[in-house]
Protein backbone atom coordinates (compact mmCIF):
# COMPACT_ATOMS: atom_id res chain seq x y z
CA UNK A 1 0.00 0.00 0.00
CA UNK A 2 2.90 2.61 1.16
CA UNK A 3 4.99 1.59 -2.17
CA UNK A 4 1.70 2.19 -4.45
CA UNK A 5 1.01 5.51 -2.71
CA UNK A 6 4.85 6.66 -2.72
CA UNK A 7 5.00 5.46 -6.60
CA UNK A 8 1.76 7.25 -7.37
CA UNK A 9 2.61 10.16 -5.79
CA UNK A 10 6.43 10.34 -7.53
CA UNK A 11 4.49 10.08 -10.90
CA UNK A 12 2.84 13.40 -9.98
CA UNK A 13 6.13 14.84 -9.98
CA UNK A 14 7.53 17.65 -12.73
CA UNK A 15 9.41 15.80 -15.39
CA UNK A 16 13.43 16.74 -14.12
CA UNK A 17 15.50 17.54 -17.00
CA UNK A 18 19.10 16.01 -18.37
CA UNK A 19 20.51 12.19 -17.98
CA UNK A 20 20.42 12.53 -13.77
CA UNK A 21 17.48 13.63 -13.67
CA UNK A 22 15.94 11.24 -15.84
CA UNK A 23 17.81 8.52 -13.65
CA UNK A 24 16.21 9.96 -10.82
CA UNK A 25 13.16 9.90 -11.80
CA UNK A 26 13.08 6.15 -13.37
CA UNK A 27 14.85 4.67 -9.89
CA UNK A 28 12.16 6.91 -7.27
CA UNK A 29 8.98 5.37 -9.61
CA UNK A 30 10.79 1.95 -9.43
CA UNK A 31 12.26 1.68 -5.57
CA UNK A 32 9.92 4.62 -4.40
CA UNK A 33 11.42 4.05 -0.96
CA UNK A 34 15.08 3.17 -2.34
CA UNK A 35 15.10 -0.19 -0.44
CA UNK A 36 17.50 -1.11 -2.87
CA UNK A 37 20.11 1.54 -0.73
CA UNK A 38 20.04 2.83 2.89
CA UNK A 39 17.34 2.78 5.48
CA UNK A 40 17.61 7.18 5.50
CA UNK A 41 17.22 6.67 2.02
CA UNK A 42 13.49 4.87 2.25
CA UNK A 43 12.79 7.35 5.34
CA UNK A 44 13.23 10.35 3.28
CA UNK A 45 11.29 8.92 0.26
CA UNK A 46 8.82 7.77 2.39
CA UNK A 47 8.63 11.40 4.01
CA UNK A 48 8.63 13.23 0.83
CA UNK A 49 5.71 10.92 -0.62
CA UNK A 50 3.37 11.80 2.51
CA UNK A 51 4.31 15.29 1.98
CA UNK A 52 2.93 15.20 -1.61
CA UNK A 53 -0.03 13.30 -0.71
CA UNK A 54 -0.72 16.14 2.54
CA UNK A 55 -0.22 18.75 -0.12
CA UNK A 56 -2.28 17.30 -2.63
CA UNK A 57 -5.10 16.67 0.07
CA UNK A 58 -5.09 20.27 1.24
CA UNK A 59 -5.31 21.65 -2.41
CA UNK A 60 -8.24 19.11 -3.33
CA UNK A 61 -10.25 19.91 0.46
CA UNK A 62 -8.69 23.02 1.52
CA UNK A 63 -7.86 23.72 4.95
CA UNK A 64 -8.52 21.06 7.80
CA UNK A 65 -11.33 21.21 9.51
CA UNK A 66 -10.26 21.39 13.74
CA UNK A 67 -12.51 19.05 15.68
CA UNK A 68 -12.09 18.80 19.34
CA UNK A 69 -13.60 15.13 20.77
CA UNK A 70 -13.86 12.81 23.20
CA UNK A 71 -15.78 11.13 25.58
CA UNK A 72 -18.31 13.84 27.60
CA UNK A 73 -16.93 15.15 30.86
CA UNK A 74 -13.04 14.79 29.02
CA UNK A 75 -12.24 18.54 28.88
CA UNK A 76 -13.76 18.88 25.23
CA UNK A 77 -14.86 22.51 26.22
CA UNK A 78 -11.75 23.40 27.78
CA UNK A 79 -10.34 22.68 24.76
CA UNK A 80 -12.46 24.57 22.80
CA UNK A 81 -11.85 27.34 25.55
CA UNK A 82 -7.54 27.05 25.00
CA UNK A 83 -8.17 26.89 20.84
CA UNK A 84 -10.64 30.06 21.02
CA UNK A 85 -8.04 31.96 23.64
CA UNK A 86 -5.07 30.93 20.91
CA UNK A 87 -6.77 32.54 18.21
CA UNK A 88 -8.48 30.22 16.27
CA UNK A 89 -12.33 30.75 15.03
CA UNK A 90 -14.53 28.50 17.23
CA UNK A 91 -17.90 27.24 15.45
CA UNK A 92 -20.39 27.85 18.23
CA UNK A 93 -23.71 28.74 18.54
CA UNK A 94 -23.77 29.45 22.64
CA UNK A 95 -27.43 28.46 22.73
CA UNK A 96 -26.41 25.93 25.56
CA UNK A 97 -25.60 28.50 28.06
CA UNK A 98 -22.46 28.20 30.78
CA UNK A 99 -23.48 26.78 34.18
CA UNK A 100 -22.37 25.14 36.89
CA UNK A 101 -20.74 22.15 35.71
CA UNK A 102 -19.26 24.42 33.08
CA UNK A 103 -18.89 27.68 33.83
CA UNK A 104 -16.99 29.47 31.06
CA UNK A 105 -19.27 27.51 28.71
CA UNK A 106 -19.47 24.78 26.49
CA UNK A 107 -18.45 25.79 23.36
CA UNK A 108 -21.53 24.07 21.05
CA UNK A 109 -22.88 23.90 18.14
CA UNK A 110 -26.29 22.67 18.56
CA UNK A 111 -26.36 21.59 14.67
CA UNK A 112 -23.35 18.80 15.24
CA UNK A 113 -26.04 16.95 17.49
CA UNK A 114 -27.87 15.62 14.18
CA UNK A 115 -24.58 14.42 12.06
CA UNK A 116 -26.28 10.84 12.34
CA UNK A 117 -29.39 12.12 10.76
CA UNK A 118 -28.80 15.11 8.67
CA UNK A 119 -28.19 14.63 4.79
CA UNK A 120 -27.18 17.54 3.89
CA UNK A 121 -23.67 17.98 5.65
CA UNK A 122 -22.45 21.01 3.41
CA UNK A 123 -22.51 23.44 6.79
CA UNK A 124 -18.75 21.45 7.22
CA UNK A 125 -17.38 23.31 4.38
CA UNK A 126 -17.37 26.70 6.31
CA UNK A 127 -15.99 25.03 8.97
CA UNK A 128 -12.43 24.70 7.47
CA UNK A 129 -9.41 26.39 8.67
CA UNK A 130 -11.74 26.17 12.75
CA UNK A 131 -12.35 24.72 15.35
CA UNK A 132 -15.46 22.61 15.97
CA UNK A 133 -16.25 20.23 19.04
CA UNK A 134 -17.73 17.01 18.36
CA UNK A 135 -18.48 14.20 20.49
CA UNK A 136 -16.77 11.23 20.09
CA UNK A 137 -20.04 9.21 18.83
CA UNK A 138 -20.96 11.48 16.35
CA UNK A 139 -17.56 11.33 14.50
CA UNK A 140 -17.98 8.53 12.28
CA UNK A 141 -20.90 10.21 10.36
CA UNK A 142 -18.18 13.15 9.61
CA UNK A 143 -18.21 13.22 5.57
CA UNK A 144 -14.80 11.73 3.87
CA UNK A 145 -14.56 14.83 1.41
CA UNK A 146 -12.79 17.39 3.83
CA UNK A 147 -10.42 16.82 5.83
CA UNK A 148 -10.20 16.94 10.05
CA UNK A 149 -7.44 17.27 12.29
CA UNK A 150 -8.96 15.66 15.60
CA UNK A 151 -7.93 16.53 19.13
CA UNK A 152 -9.06 13.45 20.93
CA UNK A 153 -9.15 14.47 24.56
CA UNK A 154 -8.50 11.37 26.77
CA UNK A 155 -8.95 11.51 31.03
CA UNK A 156 -9.16 8.87 33.79
CA UNK A 157 -12.70 7.04 32.94
CA UNK A 158 -13.38 6.90 37.20
CA UNK A 159 -12.89 10.72 36.93
CA UNK A 160 -14.90 11.43 33.71
CA UNK A 161 -17.96 9.40 35.66
CA UNK A 162 -17.84 11.28 38.64
CA UNK A 163 -17.82 14.40 37.04
CA UNK A 164 -21.16 13.08 34.57
CA UNK A 165 -22.55 11.81 38.10
CA UNK A 166 -22.61 15.17 39.98
CA UNK A 167 -23.84 17.13 36.62
CA UNK A 168 -26.63 14.54 36.42
CA UNK A 169 -27.72 15.12 40.12
CA UNK A 170 -26.91 19.03 39.26
CA UNK A 171 -29.75 19.16 36.94
CA UNK A 172 -31.94 16.67 39.16
CA UNK A 173 -31.70 13.62 36.49
CA UNK A 174 -31.39 9.84 37.46
CA UNK A 175 -27.94 8.14 37.20
CA UNK A 176 -29.51 5.47 35.03
CA UNK A 177 -26.53 3.16 33.87
CA UNK A 178 -24.68 2.19 37.19
CA UNK A 179 -20.62 2.83 36.86
CA UNK A 180 -19.36 -0.73 36.04
CA UNK A 181 -21.20 -1.15 33.24
CA UNK A 182 -20.34 2.67 32.05
CA UNK A 183 -17.14 1.85 32.08
CA UNK A 184 -17.23 -1.42 29.98
CA UNK A 185 -19.73 1.00 27.11
CA UNK A 186 -16.98 4.01 27.46
CA UNK A 187 -14.20 1.43 26.90
CA UNK A 188 -15.41 -0.47 24.03
CA UNK A 189 -16.28 3.07 22.99
CA UNK A 190 -13.06 4.27 22.82
CA UNK A 191 -11.91 1.23 20.78
CA UNK A 192 -14.03 1.41 18.46
CA UNK A 193 -13.34 5.42 17.84
CA UNK A 194 -9.36 4.58 17.80
CA UNK A 195 -10.28 1.77 15.15
CA UNK A 196 -12.38 4.43 12.98
CA UNK A 197 -9.38 7.59 13.58
CA UNK A 198 -6.66 5.13 12.77
CA UNK A 199 -7.76 3.32 9.09
CA UNK A 200 -10.21 6.40 7.77
CA UNK A 201 -7.39 8.93 5.88
CA UNK A 202 -9.15 11.96 6.47
CA UNK A 203 -8.48 11.74 10.15
CA UNK A 204 -5.02 13.07 11.78
CA UNK A 205 -5.18 12.46 15.69
CA UNK A 206 -3.65 14.45 18.29
CA UNK A 207 -4.23 12.88 21.70
CA UNK A 208 -4.53 14.94 24.56
CA UNK A 209 -4.27 14.02 28.13
CA UNK A 210 -6.87 15.48 30.74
Amino acid sequence: MQTRCATAAVRRLPRVEGPSGAAMQRRLTLDPFNQGASKPGARYAMNFAATLTNTWRRVKKGRPIVVVSGLPRSGTSMMMQMLAAGGLEVVTDDLREADESNPLGYFELERVKDLDNESDLSWLRDARGKGIKIIAFLLRYLPQQYDYKVIFMHRDLGEILASQAKMLARRGEPAGTDDVRMREIFEEHIREIQRLLKYRPCFTVHDVSY
